[in-house]
């Protein structure tokens, strides 16, 4: 608007305004600009100053009803008004806002803003904790990795108080006495919005109430508010849906998102390519890609990332003793089965899958894929199981191709990789923590006894060695990546080849919310952050993007420590015969895994998967059908990348082998 030059209106101008039905407080405080057509504007009342741009366009609006840009059976008040913009019967008025070129305002009840507003941002969301303890800051950038920082890291107050003064800081900086349309947007058949900032290419049709927030939308990734949605200090970003009837209130909801069919969130945070329908969140974390479909599901007090919540998932945040204090952590990749249920304080390993309902207080964070089951009134943990499931395997391809965010400028840095040093230095952990369980409660014991669960003898010792598959199949690819394409002549050059190149990466990893990273990087950020040296939310945020952008360098890193560890040498140590049994292993735990969920993948093909199909034929019209709906085993997609998976890596081990061999004057049997 300010580039835009204005100027008052003409006497005749005025005279045809009010011959048009048109009233204004003082026609001295109306501007305009030269490409402006008085003849656009009818019925209407105007008070404060006033600024309009050129009427010069007829629009189309849904159903292929075309319409003169113009403002008619309206009431503006302090409104800047852009270009070829069309507003018509606005019930209530429209007062303090900035709206931009190519807006269509139709058949709205109210906007209007008052006071000075920061749209959202610096308002205070109660997560996990609903008596506010872990209560974060939300603004119009806010990452996933930052959010779990405010969350999580409350041990470290003056970090805590430095964020929270830079989120003040920047909340300021937002703050204005008018609200703002962006260009291109759309608001129909909408109630009331107040003290809310709309950015471009919004689409707004039948909201009831927008109080105090911001849709942060862009022409790439626009923003769609549905029917009867009802939203209360918020913060929405872009290519982001809701819809149908949702309620929210103290929400941030991060890119790529779909809330419908009547879902509802309290004080609730949900990051990329979240989905909630039908169902209940109260104080959740909801990390990327954290589903929930079902109309009788109710998160509560949880962190979860990549979770998929079955129908009927519950969890308990108080005793009824000092209130809703508890919290739980169900890790990254994790399912809960329809019908579970778990007590808060608990915290669930990553990729595990939850069945039945569960009244103790565990905690499975070391033992990753896993099932976690309630067999006759007890918690029964089956450690590693799930990393034979083929629908782990799936769900870890379909992430990547399942992202929805279409804005170039991606807030949230996500990691996909199912095996990461994340959850190896877990199955490290785990292979420890088991093997001390057999020599404590002897070989031979029916059940082990770990963190309120149990473990029997047979899932005891088919997760260590589900557990060393795991790990040797995640070094041998971090191994072969390394050499690969690699020059050397020489065993010396190929211990060179796999020297880390710096100590990043070295140590524990955490996941904080889809990002995978290295602890003491992280903490490198944090102190950068509490002792004054980093004072700028973008420059927190760049830093961490740039960790998650240098994962495959650092990766190796961590990997060349597992090296050493499991072949029990230094790196300087090794000879050419190590690294070639250590691929041979390799070959031999991706054929084996491979195997597993080839089986595992033939179970969705048997007779008993095949009840209801072939209606009023035999079993071979039950089978035809089958095959009709589901396709054949042998032509699954699934099924035939798992047979050219192994096919695939047994070449390229033999490959680096070969390569070895030839530059490495040692000779391998």
């Amino acid at each position: 608007m300010e580039e835009m030059e204005f100027r008052n209106l003409t006497n005749t101008e005025i005279e045809q305004l009010k011959q048009q039905m048109c009233t204004c407080d003082e026609w001295s405080n109306i501007f305009v600009t030269n490409d402006f057509s008085a003849q656009y504007v009818y019925n209407s009342h105007f008070s404060g100053v006033i600024k309009i741009g050129a009427l010069r366009k007829k629009i189309k609006l849904f159903g292929g009803i075309k319409r003169h840009t113009g403002i008619y059976n309206s009431t503006l008040h302090n409104c800047g008004i852009g270009n070829d913009c069309y507003i018509n019967y606005v019930k209530n008025y429209i007062s303090n806002y900035n709206v931009g070129d190519n807006v269509v305002i139709n058949n709205v009840q109210l906007i209007a803003n008052e006071g000075v507003s920061s749209f959202g941002n610096g308002e205070r969301i109660a997560v996990l904790d609903e008596s506010g303890g872990r209560a974060i800051m939300m603004f119009d950038q806010l990452s996933a990795p930052l959010a779990y920082i405010m969350t999580l890291y409350r041990y470290r107050p003056q970090l805590i108080a430095h964020l929270e003064h830079l989120i003040e800081k920047y909340a300021q900086g937002k703050a204005y006495q008018r609200g703002y349309i962006g260009s291109n947007s759309t608001i129909s058949n909408t109630g009331v919005i107040k003290n809310s900032w709309i950015g471009e290419h919004v689409r707004i049709e039948g909201a009831r109430f927008l109080i105090n927030g911001s849709l942060i939308s862009n022409e790439k990734a626009p923003i769609h508010i549905g029917s009867d949605v009802i939203m209360k200090n918020y913060i929405i970003q872009s290519g982001t849906t809701v819809s149908e009837g949702v309620i929210l209130n103290k929400c941030y909801v991060g890119q790529g998102c779909e809330l419908g069919k009547n879902y509802s969130a309290d004080n609730s945070v949900f990051f990329a390519n979240c989905q909630g329908f039908h169902g209940e969140a109260c104080s959740i974390f909801a990390g990327p890609f954290t589903v929930t479909h079902h109309k009788s599901t109710l998160l509560i007090a949880g962190m979860y990332s990549f979770l998929n919540a079955g129908s009927g998932s519950n969890q308990s945040n108080h005793m009824y003793k000092l209130g809703p204090i508890h919290q739980g952590i169900v890790e990254r990749g994790s399912k809960t089965t329809s019908d579970s249920y778990l007590l808060w304080p608990a915290k669930i390993g990553p990729f595990t899958l939850v069945m039945g309902r569960h009244y103790k207080n565990s905690d499975t964070s070391d033992m990753p894929f896993s099932y976690l089951i309630e067999r006759d009134d007890k918690t029964w943990l089956a450690p590693a199981v799930n990393f034979r499931s083929v629908g782990t395997i799936r769900d870890a391809l379909k992430w990547p191709r399942r992202d929805k965010r279409s804005d170039p400028n991606k807030i949230d840095p996500i990691n996909f990789n199912l095996l990461s040093p994340y959850t190896i230095q877990k199955m490290v952990k785990a292979i420890a923590i088991l093997n001390n369980l057999k020599t404590v409660s002897g070989e031979t014991s029916e059940e082990y006894i770990y963190n309120n669960t149990s473990i029997s003898n047979s899932s005891l010792h088919r997760a260590i060695k589900l557990y060393n598959i795991g790990i040797d199949k995640f070094l041998g690819n971090s191994v072969i990546t390394r050499i690969n394409g690699k020059t050397f002549t020489s065993v010396e050059q190929l211990r060179a080849v796999l020297q880390a190149d710096s100590d990043a990466g070295k140590g524990e990893w955490i996941d904080m919310a889809g990002l995978i990273a290295p602890k003491n990087e992280i903490k490198k950020i944090l102190d950068q952050v509490e002792n004054g040296t980093l004072t700028d939310l973008c420059a927190i945020e760049k830093k961490l993007k740039a960790i998650h952008e240098a994962y495959y360098d650092i990766e190796w890193n961590w990997s060349a420590g597992l090296l050493e560890k499991r072949l029990g040498k230094k790196i300087e140590e090794i000879e050419a015969q190590d690294i070639t049994l250590l691929i041979q292993q390799w070959k031999k735990c991706v054929v084996e895994l491979d195997q597993l969920l080839y089986n595992d993948a033939k179970k969705e093909f048997q007779l008993s998967s095949m009840i209801g199909f072939g209606i009023d034929g035999d079993n071979e019209t039950r089978l035809t059908d089958f095959e009709m709906v589901r396709g054949s085993f042998e032509t699954n997609s699934f099924v035939s990348e798992i047979k050219s998976h192994i096919q695939r890596k047994s070449q390229l081990g033999d490959k680096v082998i070969e390569e070895i061999r030839n530059c490495c004057a040692h000779k391998v049997d």
